[in-house]
């Protein structure tokens, strides 16, 4: 088959999904025709997706994550204001990708949470089916467990999570330990999409500490517990534009902008991982054996460390205090029945690939048996 990737470019949780798949389906036999990311003023598409995507990538304005943190909300209505202003460049984006998906000849399209392409499903009606990939998609799951948090916000996630899945002919939910499919919401649960970089990584235990901050902001947290504890090593990630490749604060705390190969080789050696609790870094670690330390940035992450946090991953935390991670570590097990889960992935999508195929031929079915004259 011929895939058409469409692409939340925020963050690198679901970029590492989409190459996972990439290499998944190439590896099996089908075609990756081209891959659309959605960008916005505040994120820049890193480079390990450019260095290592193998479709032609294309581009396009994207809104705006819909979570506030603290900060952001004491700018809400400048927010809204610079969401109506930007109307008009959101309907021209989907009316790009539905140029783009028409003109890829794709058999499917796949849509890693881009709420643009549920919105274009919905106006435009594209005649390629399309299938939905992300974490986000359990949280409409019957028997999933939400955590406890603010009532309207776990509605924007919920609405924001549906609104990207409009008209999809199914819902993959990426899951941290297997659960039945929820036929109702249209979801079938399956294992994360890590890529063979972490799978064939052999893990070792340093003395340092590993992290990811989703918002700068956060870099006061950790230089203040440095300054408690000047003797442990910390190498932290963030995507600071204004930053170098790396910014070297002393001899014992480092940041580093987002490169693949240098955050998995130091997760792989690390002591412990502290992070915002995106999904992928979170089974990144799992996967590794590194306890971890959550920080939740904004609901959709406390969603991903309350479920993290009940199949074993680590802590919750309330900001970057890594003397608890520290603590946690002394006593952590590794989740074996998450190893084995994340080993099964790529049978659970050829399985779901399967599925399209027999749809798409059953659709070519019909379509020629109505071309019979009676």
């Amino acid at each position: 088959m011929r895939f058409l990737f469409i692409v939340q470019g925020e963050g690198r949780g679901h970029l590492t999904q989409a190459l996972a798949l990439e290499e998944m389906l190439t590896r099996n036999g089908h075609e990756i025709v081209e891959v659309l990311v959605g960008r916005n003023s505040t994120r820049r598409l890193p480079g390990f997706f450019n260095r290592n995507i193998q479709a032609p990538v294309k581009r396009f304005i994207s809104p705006y994550h819909p979570y506030m943190d603290d900060e952001e909300r004491e700018n809400t209505k400048l927010g809204i204001f610079t969401g109506i202003s930007l109307m008009p460049e959101y309907y021209r984006s989907m009316r790009y990708i539905y140029q783009r998906i028409k003109a890829s000849k794709a058999d499917a399209v796949i849509n890693f949470y881009e709420l643009l392409t549920g919105l274009t499903y919905a106006f435009f009606r594209p005649s390629i089916p399309y299938v939905c990939v992300g974490h986000q998609y359990l949280f409409l799951h019957s028997e999933f467990q939400s955590p406890q948090t603010n009532n309207f916000q776990q509605y924007i996630l919920k609405l924001y999570t549906r609104l990207s899945s409009i008209r999809a002919i199914k819902r993959l939910a990426l899951s941290f330990e297997d659960m039945p499919s929820d036929e109702g919401e249209n979801i079938d649960v399956i294992p994360p999409l890590l890529r063979s970089e972490v799978t064939s990584m052999i893990s070792e235990e340093g003395e340092y500490i590993q992290g990811y901050l989703l918002l700068n902001r956060f870099a006061s947290q950790v230089e203040a517990f440095h300054n408690r504890h000047p003797e442990v090593p910390l190498h932290f990630f963030w995507d600071n534009i204004n930053a170098d490749d790396v910014t070297q604060v002393d001899q014992k705390l480092n940041y580093h902008q987002i490169d693949d190969l240098k955050f998995l080789d130091l997760m792989a050696k690390c002591k412990g991982f502290a992070t915002t609790a995106g999904f992928e870094s979170i089974c990144e670690a799992m996967y590794l054996g590194k306890p971890v330390q959550m920080i939740p940035a904004h609901v959709e992450q406390q969603f991903n460390a309350y479920d993290a946090s009940r199949s074993g991953a680590g802590i919750v935390s309330d900001k970057f205090d890594m003397e608890q991670l520290l603590e946690y570590a002394k006593t952590y097990k590794v989740n074996q029945e998450f190893y084995y889960w994340v080993r099964s992935s790529e049978r659970y999508i050829l399985q779901e690939m399967e599925k399209l195929i027999n749809r798409n031929a059953m659709s070519e079915v019909e379509q020629m048996s109505d071309c019979i004259p009676a």
